[in-house]
C-alpha cells in the first residue's frame, strides 16, 4: 500500500516553507530516513529525512514552490508492494519458483530417464505450473492437502526448461517468466513477494549470491551523519561510507568529510571507493559570482527574462531569506531612532599577538583571526554596561527596559542567500580559543545554510565586520530588538601622533549605532571608548580569559 509522506512540524511558528531543491525523483529506491527535500525557513536550509523504505512512486512538489506544514511532499510503494503485477487474477496461483519447478497431475506425463527433484512442500502452498513444451520434464508437485490443481501452460520447445538441479540452482530460460511462490516472504524485510521477473541469465551460482545482493540493496548501511555533512559530501562527491567520523560515537562532522575530500585528490593517498552519486554540476540559471567572472565579462543576473518598456530585464521570486531581511530592516529602521558613534582603536600591539600564534594551534580548523579578540573585548565591557545589553517592551500598558544578564552575540555572516545571524551565547564566560572554535562553527553552518532557526534567535547584541570585504565606517541597522550594533571596518597603517612623534600605526575603524531611546550619545561613547582600551591592551584581555 502506498504511503504519503507529509511535510512535518519544522518549529515553532513555521507554517510554511519554500523548496529549495527535491533530492529524489520518481522512480528512485530510498531508505528509511533518506533526505527526499530540502526547504528554506526564514533564514535557516533543512534536508528533510523520509522515515520510510521503499519506491518513490510520485513527487508532489517542485523547486521553488511554497509548501505548509502538513502538505504531501511524495508518495513511497513499500519494498514488495511496488513490484505486484497489474493484471495478475486475484485466484491465479503464481508461477513458477526459484525453489523447485512443479506442475500439476494433469500435465504431460515425463520422460523416464529424466531426473525427478520434489520441491519443498508446505501445507498451505498451492501447486504451481512449470514452463513446460512437449519435452517438458514431469516435476511432482508439492504435498498438500489443499494444493489445488493448475494446467501446464505450453511453450515452444526451444524455451523449454532444462532438467532441474538440486534445490535454488535451477536454470531458467531467458524468455521464461519466474515468480515468487504465493506466500513467499523475503527473508530481509518480511514483505510479500510477487510478480519478480528475474534477470538475465548468469552463470551457475547466481541463484544462492541472489539473496544477498538483494539484501545489500534493500537495507543500506546506517550512516551517522548530519545534514550539514551529507550535504558537503554531495558538493565534495565524497562517499559517507568511506569517512571515518570523529565526532560524539562516531558521528561524521563536516570536517571529517573534507579531510576525506582531500585524501582523494592528495597525491599518494589511500584509494577509497568512488562516490555513488555524482558531484552536482551548476546550473545553467545560476549566475557568476563577480570576484569569479573576467574584469571584463558582465554578470548574467538570475531570474526570467522579460522586457519592460526600456529594454530586457530578468524577474526572480524574491526567495524567502530576503523576505525576511527586508521585514526585518523595515521593522528595526521604523521602530528604532538610530545615532551611530565613529571611532579608531590602535591595534598594533593585538595584531602582532595575534600573527605570533602559529597557524593550526587550535585546530587545524580552526583560524585565528580578530574577532575572538573582538568579542571578547565587547562581551566583558557590556557586562559593565547593562543599557547597551537589554531590549525594550513598548507593548501598551507594559513600557519595560528588559535587563539581560546573559552576553549572547550575533555574528552577521554574509552567505550565498543573503546575511544571516547566528548567535553565540555567553560570550563572556568563554575563553578566546573557545570563542575562535565556536565562531568558526557558526560561521561554517551559515554558509552552507545548516543551521536551525533557534541559533539565530537570543541574542544581545551583533558584531558585523566588513574588514574582509572593505570599507571603513558605515551606519549599521540594529538588529531588532536589540538596542546596539557594532560594525568593523578594514584596517590600516595610518600616520598617529605619540606624544611628539608621529608614528605608523595599525588602527581599526569602529561604527556603533544604538537606540537613542534608551541609550544616550555619553553611553554609548563611554562603551565604545572601554572596547577600545581593551583592544589596545591585548594583555589585559588575554589575562581575562
Amino acid at each position: 500500500m502506498a504511503i504519503d509522506f507529509l511535510l512535518p512540524e519544522l518549529g515553532e511558528n513555521i507554517e510554511s516553507a519554500d523548496v529549495v531543491n527535491v533530492l529524489v525523483a520518481e522512480g528512485d529506491q530510498i531508505h528509511a530516513n533518506q533526505s527526499v527535500v530540502e526547504l528554506e525557513t526564514d533564514k535557516a536550509v533543512v534536508e528533510i529525512p523520509c522515515p520510510h523504505a521503499g519506491r518513490v512512486a510520485k513527487v508532489h512538489v517542485s523547486k521553488g514552490q511554497k509548501i505548509k506544514v502538513g502538505q504531501k511532499l511524495i508518495t513511497v510503494e513499500p519494498i514488495g508492494q511496488s513490484a505486484a503485477p497489474p493484471t495478475a487474477a486475484p485466484s491465479a496461483p503464481a508461477a513458477v519458483a526459484v525453489a523447485g519447478p512443479a506442475i500439476s497431475p494433469s500435465a504431460a506425463p515425463a520422460k523416464p530417464s529424466a531426473p525427478v527433484v520434489p520441491a519443498p512442500a508446505r501445507p498451505s502452498a498451492p501447486a504451481v505450473p512449470a514452463p513446460a513444451g512437449p519435452s517438458a520434464p514431469a516435476v511432482p508437485a508439492p504435498a498438500g492437502p489443499s494444493a489445488p490443481a493448475v494446467p501446464a501452460p505450453t511453450m515452444p520447445s526451444a524455451s523449454a526448461v532444462s532438467a532441474p538441479a538440486p534445490l535454488t540452482s535451477v536454470p531458467v530460460s531467458p524468455s521464461a517468466q519466474v515468480s515468487p511462490a504465493p506466500g513467499a516472504v523475503c527473508p530481509v524485510t518480511g514483505a510479500v513477494l510477487s510478480g519478480l521477473k528475474p534477470p538475465a541469465p548468469e552463470p551457475a551460482g547466481w541463484q544462492e549470491a541472489a539473496p544477498q545482493a538483494a539484501s545489500a540493496s534493500i537495507v543500506p548501511e546506517l550512516i551517522p551523519a548530519g545534514p550539514a555533512a551529507r550535504r558537503l559530501a554531495r558538493e565534495l562527491g565524497v562517499d559517507l561510507r568511506t569517512v571515518q567520523g570523529t565526532g560524539p560515537r562516531g558521528r561524521i562532522r563536516p570536517e571529517d568529510v573534507q579531510a576525506a575530500a582531500a585524501r582523494q585528490i592528495a597525491p599518494g593517498a589511500v584509494p577509497v571507493a568512488p562516490p555513488t552519486v555524482p558531484p552536482p554540476t551548476p546550473s545553467a540559471k545560476t549566475p557568476i559570482a563577480p570576484e569569479l567572472a573576467q574584469p571584463w565579462q558582465p554578470v548574467v543576473p538570475p531570474g526570467t527574462p522579460d522586457k519592460d518598456a526600456w529594454g530586457p530585464i530578468r524577474r526572480e521570486p524574491m526567495p524567502r531569506i530576503r523576505r525576511t531581511i527586508a521585514a526585518q530592516m523595515v521593522r528595526s529602521v521604523s521602530t528604532i531612532p538610530h545615532v551611530t558613534n565613529f571611532d579608531d582603536a590602535d591595534i598594533t600591539e593585538l595584531e602582532a599577538l595575534r600573527k605570533s600564534i602559529p597557524q593550526g594551534f587550535l585546530g587545524p580548523e580552526v583560524r585565528l583571526t580578530l574577532m575572538p579578540f573582538l568579542m571578547k573585548a565587547v562581551a566583558l565591557t557590556l557586562r559593565r554596561h547593562p543599557a547597551m545589553n537589554a531590549s525594550l517592551d513598548m507593548t501598551p500598558d507594559n513600557e519595560q527596559i528588559i535587563y539581560k544578564e546573559y552576553v549572547n552575540i550575533g555574528v552577521a555572516v554574509d552567505t550565498p542567500r543573503g546575511l544571516v545571524v547566528p548567535v553565540v551565547r555567553n560570550v563572556d564566560r568563554m575563553t578566546i580559543p573557545e570563542i575562535a572554535r565556536a565562531v568558526a562553527e557558526v560561521a561554517q553552518r551559515a554558509r552552507t545554510a545548516q543551521f536551525t532557526i533557534e541559533e539565530t534567535r537570543g541574542g544581545t547584541f551583533t558584531i558585523s565586520n566588513l574588514g574582509a570585504v572593505g570599507g571603513t565606517y558605515s551606519t549599521p541597522i540594529i538588529n531588532f530588538p536589540e538596542v546596539a550594533l557594532l560594525l568593523v571596518g578594514r584596517s590600516r597603517w595610518m600616520p598617529v601622533v605619540r606624544g611628539e612623534q608621529i608614528e605608523k600605526r595599525l588602527m581599526l575603524p569602529l561604527s556603533l549605532s544604538y537606540d537613542h531611546r534608551l541609550v544616550d550619545g555619553a553611553t554609548a561613547a563611554r562603551f565604545l571608548n572601554e572596547v577600545i582600551d581593551w583592544l589596545q591592551n591585548p594583555g589585559k584581555l588575554l589575562l581575562m580569559g
